[in-house]
């Protein structure tokens, strides 16, 4: 038997999983393999290989709705919705360089199964947040959908919110409905040079208190900046704080200049326009500046409260080499630390923890993956209610067996 499925419809899908059911196989479930090294490594004896289903089937620009198959590359999704002028808010990420693939290849289904954002998430909201509906099939051979093509037709369970961010460990994907938005008119961006990490967040808190109202609040210090390739980076030698501003020209600018008024005075200040903008927020998107450090260092994305995010940092670079940037205002640290160091995994989780946040291990080779928790451990309750979640879809658990946790 051949040891990748390829099923090209609904019916051939319920096919698979009902002889994968009936034979306890565990199936590895794959787009275009974007992210097969994120999470704990797979041992499965079959791939299921959804790339069959692609291509967008419903967009209406005026309901501000698409429904596409889950296997319908990103780049494909983006370029239709930018030719009506409007945008996937949440900024979904590419992040098969991170994994030694090509960019351009990762697909919505991945996206909403692994429920990524990027930078607009403090303002836009996660992925889960604009998936309206979908169509699956469960590890029990059935199909079945949920939510609808609006907010308002959604009713009973919000099983949108429950397959995404599920890794695929509870159903294959096969349409999702997600809601677009209007791009905005104008884009700009504040860049600050020469802040420390406790200076930038600090400053984040007066941008917020002015009422600015920023779509993307990054900071990065030189080590990283220096791999986003600015010019101002290159010349000053400096950290870079960000803040993105989007909307109609007359709101840009009036905000721009607000924010250039309280920026003035902590530093040397650049503006770079919508082009430049779009490159850096994109890089930022994708983690750009850590994808070079494949093979040598793990990486870690921590979430912490905001004012916390330098604390965490200072506290792991002490007697460590580690890099690290931030997004979210601070709320999201990017932090890379050396394979030689073990990954840095119980420090890394003791200083999150020591603010109220918690870490993932988003790379890192499969034997570390494989030794130590990639996502948060759960609490006993938490982890008791995951388990009959995944027995409800998955008995057999032939769905991505244990890429979350062992067992689920």
């Amino acid at each position: 038997m051949e040891p990748v499925f390829r099923p090209a419809s609904e019916a051939e899908l319920c096919a698979v999983m009902t002889w994968a059911l009936g034979e306890s196989v565990p199936l590895e479930l794959v787009g275009h393999g974007t992210k097969r090294g994120y999470g704990r490594p797979l041992r499965t004896e079959r791939l299921l290989d959804m790339s069959g289903f692609s291509g967008i089937t419903l967009y209406e620009p005026a309901e501000l709705v698409l429904e596409a198959k889950a296997g319908t590359p990103l780049a494909e999704i983006e370029r239709a919705v930018a030719a009506e002028g409007q945008m996937l808010a949440f900024e979904p990420a590419d992040w098969g360089p991170l994994y030694g693939v090509m960019p351009g290849q990762a697909t919505l289904g991945g996206v909403v199964a692994c429920n990524l954002s990027g930078p607009r998430r403090t303002t836009a909201g996660a992925a889960r947040d604009h998936v309206l509906g979908f169509s699956a099939v469960s590890g029990l051979g059935e199909s079945f959908k949920a939510g609808g093509r609006v907010v308002k037709n959604v009713t009973g369970y919000d099983l949108s919110k429950l397959l995404t961010g599920s890794h695929g460990t509870l159903a294959a994907l096969t349409t999702v409905t997600i809601k677009v938005l209007p791009a905005p008119a104008e884009t700009r961006t504040l860049a600050l040079l020469g802040l420390d990490d406790r200076a930038a967040l600090g400053f984040f808190g007066a941008v917020a208190r002015a009422g600015v109202d920023g779509s993307g609040l990054a900071h990065l210090p030189l080590a990283a900046a220096l791999r986003i390739s600015l010019d101002e980076v290159a010349r000053e030698g400096t950290a870079v704080t960000a803040i993105r501003l989007e909307g109609t020209s007359t709101a840009v600018e009036e905000r721009m200049a607000e924010l250039h008024r309280l920026a003035a005075a902590k530093g040397t200040v650049a503006i770079l326009d919508r082009d430049r903008s779009l490159a850096f927020w994109t890089s930022l998107r994708d983690v750009g500046p850590f994808v070079a450090d494949h093979g040598t260092n793990a990486l870690w994305r921590v979430s912490v409260p905001p004012a916390s995010g330098a604390a965490v940092v200072a506290a792991l670079a002490a007697g460590r080499s580690i890099e690290h940037f931030f997004d979210w205002g601070g709320g999201l640290v990017w932090i890379s630390t050396p394979l030689a160091d073990d990954g840095g995994v119980a420090a890394v989780r003791t200083a999150a923890a020591s603010v109220g946040g918690h870490a993932t291990l988003v790379r890192a080779p499969a034997d570390l993956r494989a030794a130590i928790p990639v996502f948060e451990p759960e609490a006993p309750a938490l982890a008791a209610l995951t388990r009959r979640v995944k027995e409800s879809f998955d008995p057999r658990s032939i769905l991505n067996p244990g890429r979350m946790y062992p067992g689920v």
